[in-house]
């Protein structure tokens, strides 16, 4: 017994690792990406790079492609509100935001998850949540007010951009929490990942009209990594911690990936966010755990 108790706990914390790593990383890999590759017509790409490995995992795990009857309206809701559209607005908010900050406003998500289960669920706050949402938000209110009159990088449309992203992520989670609909993870992403990849392909093709010719090696490496390490080994590696670690010990991955978003910022650019700004990151983070933590989730 002890020993599978060490073993779980083993897989748990390197799960734990790769979540937050990979979370952190794509940051910067956006950032690299859109150096050469027109924003949309590169995460056209990402998902296009990403489809045939989460067709081949659908395929060996079982796993549907289709919703159940009567629920692909909502599959297709998928395919647009939560991987063509937002996906486009955070790489395209990243070419005037550095990616420590983009990582920082995503951090955020538990706090959007909360106000809006809030809103259309009418779910309860407890004391403690509105304590961090609180703290979180004006722990974020002021990071970017700091980072507006400090930083020449940042701009309020590319900051919009990451937080219509967060919201529109943040409802559709809401939406698929309160559905109930009972199919895998795999067939959560594979076809809207493979439609919302054709379209903004089709899409970015005519609006961007891209040059080929100047795609950098860099750029397309960057594009593959976000499709196979972001787009299938992040979400796989997600779900499955979640088979090993409670709610909370998972959520808590939303602490450390925009640390290490920091610390990838710091080594590819040698650029950060404003020091004072960091000074904001410790009761930002507070603020998350206390709006993460509760007595079900814990157990």
């Amino acid at each position: 017994m002890m020993t599978k108790k060490i073993k779980n706990t083993g897989i748990m914390i390197i799960l734990f690792i790769l979540v937050a790593f990979t979370w952190g990383s794509t940051w910067m890999a956006m950032k690299i990406a859109i150096s050469t590759i027109p924003p949309i017509y590169a995460t056209g790409l990402r998902f296009l790079v990403a489809s045939p490995l989460l067709i081949v995992l659908s395929y060996f795990n079982r796993s549907p492609l289709l919703f159940p009857k009567g629920s692909r309206v909502f599959q297709f809701l998928i395919c647009i509100a939560y991987f063509a559209i937002p996906f486009t607005l955070m790489i395209y908010g990243e070419r005037s935001v550095n990616s420590a900050l983009a990582a920082i406003i995503f951090a955020n998500m538990p706090i959007a998850v909360l106000v809006i289960s809030f809103l259309l669920l009418g779910e309860r706050i407890s004391f403690l949540q509105l304590l961090g949402l609180i703290l979180g938000v004006g722990s974020l209110s002021s990071i970017l007010w700091l980072e507006s009159t400090h930083s020449e990088e940042t701009w309020w449309p590319g900051v919009l951009s990451l937080l219509i992203a967060m919201l529109m992520h943040a409802i559709m989670y809401v939406l698929c929490k309160n559905s109930r609909q009972q199919v895998s993870v795999l067939t959560y992403n594979t076809l809207p990942c493979l439609g919302a990849g054709i379209l903004l392909l089709c899409f970015g093709y005519f609006i961007e009209t891209p040059d080929i010719n100047l795609f950098s090696v860099r750029s397309l490496s960057a594009v593959i990594y976000l499709g196979i390490i972001g787009g299938v080994l992040g979400i796989l590696a997600y779900f499955s911690l979640q088979k090993y670690a409670s709610t909370f010990q998972a959520s808590l991955v939303f602490l450390i990936f925009p640390l290490i978003a920091i610390g990838v910022e710091k080594i590819v650019n040698n650029t950060t966010i404003n020091h004072v700004s960091l000074l904001f990151m410790l009761p930002l983070l507070i603020g998350i755990s206390m709006l993460l933590y509760n007595k079900q989730s814990a157990k």
